[in-house]
Formats: structure tokens, C-alpha cells, sequence
């Protein structure tokens, strides 16, 4: 497979996708005044959000928002609300970097995703909770005593349901078609900077993942990222037809040739060594691989790549994918 050829984006393209993903309506602070939408004699104060966990009741403008997962947080600072809380990953004691600090300064981080602590959250005095079943649903009950919550099912593949599940609950509908008019307009950018629809679909590409203390997954098309891959409309590898549940296909080192593509996109989960990347990657199967042959193997940021969830991550993708494809 011939290499991508760099094709002309126009800034004024990246420009309006960068403006939309973090401030399609401007940005305000989660933990501000009220706006005053519910204060009018006869304008109702709440709405009814339809959840994984059944109907909720939620304020018109909820003003204390926190988040207890990442996409849920990418949701928010997309949609212009910055969070007064907000959990992260067990790996890191920040939020991730792709995020800009401007946006994450000030949000109290209220435990690790899926083991928030619960009194730091009740502590910030929310009124609304933004999480997923899958993560929190055995803490449903208490943190519906704190606040009204609103729960997806899951994360990852659902990630554009979720998103617009999220603006529902933060009073934010307009401005996320907004958002999701640029990332389209992205995606076929992108694709036509790495040479159109009929060349991104005869390229194969390949997302491996090293995680610590796991198998290394090749993954399938039942995720985040491989959500974003099938926008692109880019080739898939067979093995990922055979990914468990669609979303990835395990294997020992032993195995990682299954991984064997024109292109392959690679991050890590914890440390490199514990994981197996360094000693995998420097061994000879994985110099074998055809990718690794052309000089067509990328390393990724993990935080963004796979745990971003959402559309500002998504655009932050879209833009390295492009550089990495015609560089």
C-alpha cells in the first residue's frame, strides 16, 4: 500500500472545529450564579432527562455539575460548562493533558473513575451528577441523595448517544448540534487530506493497546476509537471482525503478528515495561509486522486516544491521525 501523500486543509477548516469543540457557545463556570432561566413567574425550573436509570428530574440550568468519568467531563468543557468536580484516572492524579488547563483549573477532583469518594462530592453541594451505569450504577442510590444523577448505560462506543444524552442535562441542545456539525465537517476533511474515501478504505489500520498487568488487545470496531476509524471510513485488519464483543481481540506477544496491518496506531496502558510495549515492540514479530517494515507504526497518547470519550478528544485525534497519515 502506497503512503499518504500530504493533501491542503484549509486553517479556516481546523480553525471553526477547534472554536466549536470547546466554546460553541462561549464557556461558563459550572459553580457561577444562576442564569435566572427558572426564576420567571410561570417558566418551569426542571425538566425530565430519560436515563439508563429511568427518568430523572433535572434542573433547567444545573450550575454545580459534577462528573465522575472522563467522556462525561469531555462532555461538559465541550458544551462550555466547567465542572466544579470531577474524577480521574487510577493511573494519574490529574485530568487529562489533551484538556487545556484553562478549562480544568479549579475543578475539585473527587477520587479516581469508578471509586469516587462520596463525601468530597456531596461536599461541593451539586445539583446535577454525570456518570455512566457501567462505572457507578452499584452507587446510585447514594449519589441520587446527593443530586439528581444522570447515568448512560455505558462509555466508549455510545459515546455520540451519551454526549447528546449529557446536553440534554445541561440545558445545552443547541450547542451541541453545533458541535456535532464540525466534527462532521473534520472528519470529511480529514479523509480527504489523506487522499479520499477510496484510498483511507483500502488502507488497514490497526489500533493496538499495551496494558499493565493484562493481554495486549488489538481492538475491534465496538469502541471509541474504532467508532472514529469507521468515520474516517479507513480499512480494518480480519482479526478485528473476531474481537470479543467487537471491542478488542487479546493476545500474548506471542501472537501480536494477528496485529499485522498497513498502518498501526499504538498506546500504552500504565508503565511500558509492565505493560510489555518495550519488550514486545523491540522483538521480532512486531519488526516483521508490515506497518513496522514502512515505517508506519505511531505511537499515541493513551489518556486521548482511548479514554478521551468525546468530541474536543475526538478533534484532537482527527488532527494528529491527518498528521501522522500525509507526514
Amino acid at each position: 500500500m502506497p503512503p499518504f501523500t500530504r493533501r491542503g486543509l484549509t486553517l479556516g477548516a481546523l480553525a471553526l472545529t477547534g472554536a466549536l469543540a470547546l466554546s460553541a457557545c462561549g464557556f461558563s463556570e459550572s459553580g457561577g450564579s444562576a442564569s435566572g432561566s427558572g426564576s420567571d413567574s410561570g417558566k418551569a425550573t426542571t425538566h425530565t432527562v430519560k436515563t439508563a436509570m429511568g427518568d430523572v428530574e433535572v434542573a433547567v440550568d444545573p450550575q454545580r455539575v459534577v462528573v465522575l468519568d472522563s467522556g462525561e467531563l469531555d462532555s461538559a468543557l465541550t458544551l462550555g460548562v466547567r465542572p466544579v468536580g470531577a474524577t480521574h484516572s487510577a493511573t494519574e492524579d490529574s485530568f487529562p493533558s489533551y484538556l487545556p488547563e484553562s478549562r480544568t483549573k479549579g475543578i475539585k477532583a473527587v477520587g479516581e473513575i469508578a471509586n469516587p469518594s462520596m463525601e468530597t462530592v456531596a461536599s461541593l453541594k451539586p445539583d446535577l451528577i454525570l456518570t455512566s451505569k457501567v462505572r457507578d450504577g452499584d452507587r446510585y442510590e447514594q449519589l441520587s441523595a446527593i443530586a439528581p444523577t444522570v447515568m448512560t448505560e455505558s462509555t466508549g462506543t455510545a459515546w455520540k448517544e451519551n454526549f447528546q444524552l449529557h446536553a440534554d442535562a445541561l440545558g445545552k441542545q443547541a450547542e451541541a448540534k453545533k458541535v456535532v456539525a464540525a466534527y462532521d465537517t473534520h472528519v470529511a476533511a480529514v479523509t480527504k487530506a489523506i487522499g479520499g474515501k477510496e484510498k483511507a478504505a483500502a488502507t488497514d489500520v490497526s489500533f493496538v493497546r499495551f496494558v499493565e498487568g493484562a493481554d495486549i488487545r488489538i481492538y475491534g470496531k465496538q469502541n471509541y476509537i474504532g467508532s472514529i476509524l469507521a468515520d474516517l471510513g479507513v480499512g480494518r485488519p480480519a482479526i478485528t471482525d473476531k474481537a470479543k464483543d467487537g471491542f478488542s481481540y487479546d493476545v500474548s506477544p506471542e501472537k501480536i503478528d494477528l496485529a499485522d496491518a498497513d498502518v498501526i496506531f499504538t498506546s500504552t496502558y500504565g508503565d511500558p515495561d509492565k505493560a510489555g510495549a518495550t519488550k514486545t515492540m523491540n522483538g521480532g514479530l512486531w519488526k516483521g509486522l508490515t506497518a513496522s517494515r514502512n515505517g508506519k507504526v505511531f505511537k499515541v497518547d493513551d489518556r486521548l486516544w482511548i479514554a478521551g470519550i468525546g468530541y474536543t478528544a475526538a478533534d484532537k485525534i482527527l488532527d494528529e491521525f491527518q498528521a501522522k497519515m500525509t507526514g
